[in-house]
């Protein structure tokens, strides 16, 4: 059951003055708006919710900075590797990815629905005609039994609901935050994509690496082949030793061929980050050598203007709070003021004639006294989803802290790890060159040369790999530091 309190104001001939009343008082009261006045939710800092984040970040400690010293990563962030490659990739990437498109869809609808939302601040003007022919029932009581005529209309309506308590206002409001909200998603769909094809890159050129590694071992294996062949034939070998040797050579080359299958995975991924078909795409041969460049971190307060799925849920947020001020304005009355006049006659002849005009002008005030609840449920409704917002705020920026934590602590013990392994594959190419010279000696059989290759080629794709893993983490890293982006790049709608 509802009930409702309509009010008609109105004489027919209304006082000029009080005509013009009305609308002034619309105009006064449009300043007024119910809900809560939104504020930006304070993020989780030990030891509870603070304002301000962290001042540093616990990994940083003992961490090289950048030279010449800066605060965050700048746009084209690729282009701290100093690789031309990878720079002519990545201003490819998404000209034909369909998430891209996809959220670019969703933010081109986000800003229609701001126009959409913009034009309940306006009166409403329609018009039409009309004309139909009427005959009055042989048996009507009326007295003018079957007489039949003919009606002309041409009306035209004005109606305006007046935005009395900031419902349209919050409602365009909140359409703008969406608006912004997609913006940060399609900011952060392309930072994915770029980041994805940085990974896949230097996955392709670690692969390069391990191959040029393997190839150079497999011709390291033949010439000991070769060499445990001749002491063979010159009777100082057994035909286990060749065996051996055979074996070691057999399993390298076997290794060699399966780098391939990975690679060729990569250059296909990478063909389609970069909106190209995986045929007509080759990435040429180019191994890994270089170090990883040292990145500028900055402070976690910064973090949070610089992360766009960080942007995007405060934004959520700030859209959410406008629906509770939507919700509570149903409880106070709405104001319609509509005006409708025009030309109706029963003669087309004299349709358009200056007596023919009619008009009609008034404000009207609904108030819903009863609705079971209905309100308070949907006000209900929409603080539980500010609720929701607010955590997923915050729990994004607790996991944007912690992605930058664990990139800082991984690039630092990585490195770490890298320089004892570098001394590790030094000390394993001196002993297989020991155990090389002393099997020509005859001191020791082959399989001590094989056990010291199997160790020296084991620590050197280990050398490898850490480059590998190092670079990646420095993309991730870059990737947790939002790639360049900064909050002030959201639109305003």
């Amino acid at each position: 059951m509802e009930g409702a309190i309509v009010v008609f104001i109105g004489k027919k001939r209304m006082n000029r003055k009080a005509g013009l009343a009305v609308p002034a008082l619309s105009v006064l009261l449009t300043g007024c708006t119910v809900g809560p006045k939104y504020s930006k939710p304070a993020v989780p800092a030990a030891p509870s919710y603070s304002e301000q984040p962290p001042a540093s970040y616990k990994e940083a400690n003992g961490w090289k900075t950048a030279q010449p010293s800066d605060s965050a990563v700048r746009a084209n962030w690729w282009e701290l590797f100093g690789d031309a490659r990878l720079n002519e990739l990545e201003v490819q990437v998404g000209a034909a990815n369909q998430r891209l498109q996809a959220a670019e869809a969703n933010f081109r609808q986000a800003r229609a629905a701001i126009k959409y939302n913009r034009s309940f601040l306006f009166p409403t003007i329609t018009a039409g005609a009309g004309i139909d022919t009427s005959r009055i029932s042989t048996n009507s009581p009326t007295g003018i039994a079957g007489t039949q005529y003919g009606t002309f209309v041409l009306p035209i309506s004005v109606s305006y609901d007046a935005d009395l308590w900031g419902r349209v206002r919050r409602s365009i409001a909140a359409a703008r935050e969406q608006f912004q909200v997609s913006a940060a998603d399609l900011e952060n769909v392309k930072l994915e994509l770029e980041t994805d094809l940085a990974v896949d890159y230097f996955e392709a050129r670690s692969l390069d690496s391990e191959k040029k590694l393997l190839d150079d071992t497999v011709i390291a294996y033949q010439k000991a082949l070769e060499l445990t062949q001749n002491r063979y034939s010159g009777g100082v070998a057994s035909k286990a030793e060749v065996a051996q040797a055979q074996t070691q050579l057999y399993q390298t080359q076997a290794q060699d061929i399966e780098v391939g299958v990975a690679r060729a995975e990569f250059e296909h991924a990478i063909a389609v980050l970069a909106g190209r078909v995986p045929e007509g795409f080759t990435l040429p041969s180019n191994p890994l050598t270089e170090q990883p460049p040292p990145i500028p971190f900055g402070v976690p307060s910064q973090l949070l203007e610089r992360r766009p799925d960080i942007a995007g849920a405060e934004r959520q947020v700030a859209a959410a709070n406008e629906q509770i001020g939507i919700a509570k304005s149903a409880f106070f009355p709405d104001l319609m003021i509509s005006a409708t006049g025009g030309f109706q006659s029963g003669s087309i002849v004299d349709w358009f004639t200056w007596p023919s005009r009619y008009w009609a002008v008034g404000p009207q005030i609904l108030q819903t006294v009863f609705d079971a609840g209905r309100r308070r449920a949907q006000v209900e409704s929409a603080v539980a989803g500010y609720d929701a917002t607010v955590a997923n705020y915050r729990q994004t920026a607790l996991t944007a802290f912690q992605e930058v934590e664990d990139n800082l602590s991984t690039l630092r013990i990585l490195e770490q790890e890298a320089s004892k392994q570098h001394e590790a594959t030094t000390a394993a190419e001196n002993s297989l060159q020991l155990s090389l010279n002393r099997y020509k000696g005859g001191l020791v059989t082959y399989l001590e040369v094989t056990t010291s290759q199997g160790t020296a080629l084991s620590n050197e794709r280990t050398d490898v790999d850490l480059l590998r893993r190092r670079m990646d983490a420095t993309v991730q890293l870059i990737k947790a530091l939002g790639g360049g982006w900064e909050v002030s790049n959201l639109p305003q709608g």
